[in-house]
């Protein structure tokens, strides 16, 4: 299935049906009074998070959503019926929001969360509720409300502890492969990952987190460069993020020191509150250097790098360093327990 994370859709609430005005005539009873019913109430517009959907596709072809307006009411003190209401089925983790008011209507962050989109129109009263000492023969009645309309942006945001970022070829999908059941597309050229993949890594029985891989990252993403831009906003969730470094490129020219530089600045840019989220460097490829110089290549990197925080040197290919790394990342999760994912500090 393809991957959607971004839509836009219109939903339109039913209108309340009117209410009526009647008066009862039976046989032998002239004056019967005031019998006219009140309207239905319009149908409303409800969105629901499920945990078994995980892409947008069906809102990005089926855009306008419209339920049905409320019966007029009737003589015979007959109530209109109300118009059944509509419940749009969206992944966990969408973001709603009203495009005309730029405002947020709602965060589908919990299974089964439900949220009101748009509300239908109440029925109109009938000429019933309008009787009294002084009006025995009212005439009156009202009509039924209009129900909301808006135009909303659907945004969806993927749930997962871990996000790992790094330029194209940094060997993310390579690590998410070989610490998880996740099988993205493995391969030796750039942009070989074209959407977020997650993958559970079970560290040990009972303790397991998510872990997400983006597309890559070049310079000059947060500008739209690239295509690692369209999805910086799934890492905006997670608690802990894991830069990946290439220490083994197969260009001997490129700058490594500067590209781990280029994404830190790109991240501020692009998201101060996801610059500030906690970060480790993991230097990955390391198979490739001689392996009795391989810890000291390793520790000068990191040194001339100036990095503040923690690093590991892992091999994601033959999987060298990678349990330490889970172990790491699990116990860092348990001591960092937070429902909003907004810790600070490195």
């Amino acid at each position: 299935m393809k991957f959607i994370d971004e839509a836009v859709i219109q939903v339109n609430a039913g209108k309340g049906g009117n209410g009526v005005a009647s008066f009862r005539r039976e046989k032998f009873i002239p004056k019967g009074g005031p019998d006219g019913g009140d309207g239905g109430k319009g149908g409303s517009i409800y969105a629901v998070a499920d945990r078994n959907i995980n892409t947008l596709i069906d809102y990005r072809f089926a855009r306008v959503y419209r339920a049905k307006n409320g019966e007029n009411g009737r003589g015979s003190d007959c109530y209109g019926k109300g118009a059944e209401d509509i419940v749009l089925r969206m992944p966990v983790g969408t973001v709603i929001r009203n495009i005309e008011a730029n405002a947020i209507v709602a965060d589908l962050t919990q299974h089964e969360q439900q949220v009101l989109l748009a509300k239908g129109g109440s029925g109109g009263l009938g000429n019933l509720h309008f009787k009294s000492s002084t009006n025995r023969t009212p005439r009156q009645f009202t009509y039924g409300e209009a129900g909301q309309t808006f135009e909303l942006k659907l945004e969806l945001k993927v749930l997962a502890d871990v996000g790992l970022l790094g330029m194209p070829n940094a060997g993310k999908s390579t690590l998410i492969r070989s610490v998880s059941a996740a099988r993205p597309k493995v391969a030796d050229y750039p942009f070989t990952t074209l959407k977020p993949n997650l993958g559970v890594v079970r560290v040990d029985m009972d303790r397991s987190f998510v872990m997400a891989d983006i597309p890559g990252l070049i310079e000059g993403a947060a500008e739209g460069a690239g295509l690692g831009h369209r999805f910086l906003k799934h890492l905006s969730r997670t608690r802990l993020l894991l830069h990946l470094v290439d220490m083994a490129p197969f260009d001997a020219t490129v700058d490594t020191k500067h590209h781990v530089q280029a994404l830190v600045n790109e991240l501020r840019k692009f998201d101060e509150s996801l610059y500030d989220k906690p970060r480790w460097l993991v230097l990955n490829k390391t198979d490739m250097l001689p392996e009795d110089e391989r810890e000291t290549v390793c520790k000068d990197f990191v040194q001339e790098l100036g990095w503040p925080g923690r690093f590991f040197i892992i091999s994601a290919l033959t999987g060298e360093g990678c349990q330490q790394l889970n172990y790491a990342v699990m116990d860092y999760l348990e001591q960092h327990l937070s429902t909003n994912g907004l810790e600070t500090g490195k």
